[in-house]
């Protein structure tokens, strides 16, 4: 099966933006991969929340929107399968989840369970975190899905024999990357999973370099340069 990993460049509140994005990376990965993974919270970007419930409800996203139908008539469009993290709305509720959506349905719909995506000494019980764990399964192969943060919290809860997908937010300079940051998550994914596949999205607001990864057994398999906007191919068996 083939997995794209797009490192492409989202913008804080500015959902139209970031929706265009994924169908460009859609259309010019069309025929070409099964799947294709988004960073965490592309849809709306990373830091499009200001803390306030009553403005950020209205920035959040429910499963039923009109913006989810968009993407999943997308996925019948280009015949690709997507997956993007996003900030969702579940009646008073506010998450950072991901979806998966293939032909037109929305698949899976993970809810991260770490609380670092959140600003948690100033939010209330509005913002809340996931509490499953569970793989879900695209054209007869299991993935599982952490959001950044979690498998650094949690990694024995995502423990598999399957790959594991982890979109993140990780604004390191590219130095810092370079200077042992790779090798820190290499490791830190073979906790959880024998191969992972990283994406972490550009922005400029504040400065994130991007960049995916495919790990194996606790090393680089392949990457995608930083500061490029593009898709990382990888074939898992």
């Amino acid at each position: 099966m083939r997995i794209g990993l797009a490192s492409y460049r989202c913008e804080n509140k500015n959902t139209e933006f970031n929706i265009g994005q994924i169908e460009r990376a859609m259309r010019e990965a069309q025929g070409k991969v099964e799947l294709l993974c988004f960073g965490e919270a592309f849809l709306q970007g990373f830091d499009s929340l200001c803390w306030d419930y009553e403005i950020d409800k209205n920035t959040a996203v429910s499963k039923d929107s009109e913006t989810m139908e968009r993407l999943r008539k997308m996925t019948v469009t280009y015949g690709v399968a997507v997956m993007f993290g996003y900030i969702e709305r579940d009646g008073e509720r506010l998450y950072s989840s991901c979806a998966v959506i293939a032909d037109g349905v929305i698949l899976y719909n993970y809810r991260r369970i770490s609380k670092g995506w959140k600003e948690f000494t100033r939010t209330d019980d509005h913002y809340c975190e996931g509490t499953e764990t569970e793989a879900f399964r695209l054209q007869g192969k299991d993935f599982v899905i952490a959001l950044c943060g979690d498998l650094w919290d949690y990694p024995e809860r995502f423990r598999t024999e399957h790959t594991l997908l982890w979109p993140v937010y990780v604004n390191y300079s590219t130095e810092e990357w370079e200077d042992g940051a790779i090798e820190e998550y290499a490791a830190q994914a073979l906790l959880a999973a024998k191969e992972t596949l990283l994406i972490n999205p550009l922005d400029n607001a504040p400065v994130n370099h991007g960049g995916a990864f495919c790990f194996r057994d606790g090393a680089v398999a392949a990457q995608f340069p930083f500061d490029t906007e593009g898709v990382l191919i990888v074939t898992v068996e």
